[in-house]
């Protein structure tokens, strides 16, 4: 039950700047005993800031902080879980070669007498398990273990650490399912035990499950804070963006046409030379989207490297609008018709310190359009660019600033324009939004619907089942690098995808 009284955590006028970068302006935010909160924004909008703050990983520059009424002078992390605070980052601090037990212990007291306490601490943390429905082998290697196991660690960690009040930032980021379930069980067992819990996310049918309250942050600020009960999914993002966000997605029915893309018996290893791909085949076709589901890591990036032709296979054969792919070259898939949206923007997609004009003609720089004789023809690469940056509302100083300047979703529209100008038979987004916010996301959806629309055939590969579901004519789900189902993007059911994503054939 929530106390409206005495708040456990009262945060008064943060502010902290990086530079000359404001990432909180005078920000108050109260935390209740055994509530979640969730805290919502746009990425930039400063909710993970806020709350390093309340783990003592940043200092504040202005403003102060006060738990169960005392203020708070938090120089550290250690200071914060002193005080009964607890924060699990998006990427886990976790030794993988050490146990769950030895992982749990370290930093602790039992940790520094890990030969006199290590039996001890093993009870402690089997009946921690118990309370909260964390089962785990404590003599587990964490290398072992799946993403979801490994966030069990490191709620256990906090637990046997006593905290009272526990910062989750994404938890369900790279989470199945059955996963997401297991994660909201637990946490509503921590809450009944009078436990508080911030909630960082981006995923609002998440948030309107889990949360009690909801606050938004945008641009540094406070714009809004909603009781749950009181709230909706198209409210929030519309607060999260500061404009209204369309309804619905506009997906027109088509019949699907001529296969694009046709992968036949494909096998392929991964870096440590295991098995991530296992004779798979798979058909999309004109006005299409297939919408490949599957938790990270089970052979999403291998494929998408090896149509992109920056990585080898076994065996097996690709044909694009019926013409044998070369592989292991990137040239012929472009050739080919290719569109390419790699999921790392940064290191694969873009050359960040070539300007938005270079990357913008980066696959065609060489062609008679802007090239010939060794000259380049400046007055129409500028007019092409210029074209493109409108086209596309790419936000840029100008088509001569430094690629590295501009924000994910820029950069991410500065991909598509590039990729998509040339009107590709086949596009393959690989986690096309992963790090987006709601306003992004929005315009990303719209651009792979139009592709679709004009007769180009969309591989969409995300983790993000919001996304499969909204765009995607066809859903296939792979798992271990073996494709575990395939259903109607329209009659298609969560629980049937989750338990294929899961590796349960049924």
């Amino acid at each position: 039950m929530v106390d409206t009284q005495q708040p456990v955590v009262r945060m008064s006028s943060i502010s902290k700047r990086f530079l000359d970068v404001t990432a909180n302006r005078n920000v108050s935010f109260n935390l209740y005993s055994g509530e979640i909160c969730a805290l919502l924004g746009e990425n930039g909008a400063g909710k993970t800031t806020l709350m390093n703050i309340l783990f003592g990983y940043y200092a504040s520059d202005e403003g102060e902080i006060f738990i169960n009424g005392e203020k708070a002078n938090l120089s550290s992390p250690k200071d914060s879980i002193s005080r009964g605070v607890g924060m699990i980052h998006q990427h886990f601090a976790l030794v993988p070669s050490q146990t769950v037990l030895e992982n749990i212990v370290i930093g602790t007291d039992s940790g520094s007498r890990i030969f006199l306490d290590l039996k001890s601490a093993h009870r402690e943390i089997i009946e921690l398990q118990k309370r909260f429905g964390l089962q785990i082998d404590p003599q587990a290697r964490v290398w072992t273990l799946s993403v979801g196991e490994q966030q069990k660690v490191e709620i256990l960690k906090a637990l046997y650490r006593d905290v009272d009040i526990l910062i989750m930032d994404e938890p369900t980021a790279v989470l199945a399912p059955a996963e997401v379930t297991d994660l909201f069980r637990t946490l509503k067992s921590l809450v009944k035990e009078g436990r508080s819990v911030v909630f960082i996310s981006h995923k609002l049918n998440e948030v309107m499950d889990i949360s009690d309250r909801i606050v938004i942050l945008r641009a540094g600020r406070v714009v809004a804070e909603r009781k749950t009960a009181e709230t909706s999914t198209r409210e929030l993002a519309n607060l999260m963006v500061g404009r209204d966000l369309l309804e619905n997605i506009d997906k027109k029915q088509l019949d699907a046409g001529q296969p694009v893309l046709e992968i036949e018996n494909l096998d392929a290893l991964n870096d440590k030379k295991l098995p991530a791909l296992k004779t798979l085949n798979l058909v999309v076709r004109q006005n299409e989207i297939l919408g490949m589901a599957g938790i990270s890591g089970n052979g999403q990036r291998e494929l998408a490297e090896i149509l992109f032709g920056l990585r080898d296979p076994i065996k097996g054969t690709i044909k694009i609008s019926g013409r044998s792919l070369k592989l292991g070259s990137p040239s012929a898939a472009i050739d080919l018709k290719m569109g390419r949206i790699p999921e790392d923007r940064i290191d694969t997609g873009l050359l960040m310190d070539l300007s938005v004009e270079e990357n913008l003609i980066l696959e065609n720089h060489t062609s008679f359009r802007f090239h010939r004789y060794g000259l380049m023809k400046s007055g129409r690469i500028h007019q092409y660019s210029e074209d493109l940056i409108s086209a596309y509302s790419i936000d840029t100083a100008s088509r001569d600033a430094v690629t590295k300047s501009l924000s994910g979703g820029n950069l991410q529209k500065v991909m598509l324009a590039r990729e998509l100008a040339g009107k590709p038979a086949v596009v393959i987004a690989s986690q096309p939004t992963r790090g987006l916010d709601v306003g992004a996301m929005e315009y990303i959806h719209q651009r792979i619907l139009q592709e679709r629309d004009r007769g180009a055939g969309i591989l969409l590969i995300s983790e993000d089942l919001d996304e499969i579901f909204a765009l995607s004519d066809r859903i296939v789900v792979i798992y271990e690098g073996l494709i575990m189902g395939e259903a109607s993007g329209e009659t298609a059911s969560r629980e049937q995808i989750g338990l294929w994503m899961s590796g349960v054939k049924k």
